[in-house]
């Protein structure tokens, strides 16, 4: 057997890897504001305050805004999955067998996107309940109402991120589940179960923050927690003659950060 893979070979590798990232690795990356192609080892998202508008006289100067413009870091940092793959075992590995591997690979560089994003979805100070009982339809008001007391906007890009107990409590309420409340025009995200019940995108995580009798599920708005992408998910696959196998390597560099707290709302829910 060729100690060298074949250059086709390592491009459908890669682009296995890519596609299970995408359809199953990360859940949350496309609820939220995402920055691609960053150069260097951060970058900067605005967070712009709201303008006021004004009268003016005839032929007088337009009213400026003076918009205030907050600039927010967000530091990204490098991350890697890899694994061995000895050059006898590859005699006997089909493409399905391959995609196992790619898949792994993605899964745990998706998995680490979503810790980045609960991190900095975490660090929100807005917060109802008390963990005494699991996820209500007067908590999820509550929560919807504190986003409209803070003029968050209601324009489709509202999501809520709730674990696998407070999903159950979501579906025995008939206005999360019938179709007469929500209807059956559901949006697709990243390829796990969503619905979108009041104006809110709800995803089922189970990597959320809590203990075995709490949990912390937050709703928010898209522009409230920024994701920055310096590099993608990539595969490197190189020849160890020494082990006699391939090392499969795939990397990111990737952070997020809070933009804007008053666009989340952590829901303290009890998990009895």
């Amino acid at each position: 057997m060729s100690i060298h893979i074949e250059k086709a070979f390592v491009k459908q590798f890669e682009a296995d890897v890519h596609l299970a990232y995408q359809q199953m690795g990360t859940k949350l990356r496309s609820t939220i504001r995402s920055k691609s192609g960053v150069i260097g080892s951060s970058t900067t998202f605005q967070r712009v305050g709201k303008g006021l508008a004004n009268t003016k006289s005839r032929h007088g100067l337009v009213p400026v805004m003076n918009l205030n413009h907050e600039p927010i870091e967000c530091p990204l940092s490098d991350y890697y999955a890899g694994d061995w793959v000895d050059a006898l075992d590859e005699l006997k590995t089909n493409i399905d067998e391959r995609r196992v591997v790619a898949s792994a690979g993605a899964y745990a560089l998706g998995r680490k996107t979503d810790e980045l994003i609960i991190s900095a979805l975490n660090t929100a100070n807005q917060e109802i309940g008390d963990y005494d009982s699991g996820l209500t339809k007067e908590l999820v008001l509550e929560a919807i109402g504190v986003l409209n007391k803070k003029d968050v906007p209601d324009d489709g890009r509202r999501f809520a991120v709730v674990g696998v107990k407070q999903w159950n409590d979501l579906l025995s309420m008939e206005e999360f589940t019938s179709a007469e409340y929500v209807g059956d025009n559901l949006p697709f995200v990243s390829g796990t179960e969503t619905k979108k019940w009041m104006g809110v995108i709800w995803v089922l995580h189970n990597s959320l923050p809590g203990s075995s009798d709490e949990t912390d599920c937050f709703i928010y708005h898209s522009s409230a927690i920024g994701h920055a992408c310096g590099q993608d998910v990539k595969s490197d696959i190189s020849w160890h003659g020494e082990r006699a196998a391939h090392f499969i390597s795939n990397s990111m560099s990737q952070g997020a950060c809070l933009i804007d707290a008053e666009g989340i709302v952590r829901v303290k829910c009890g998990e009895e």
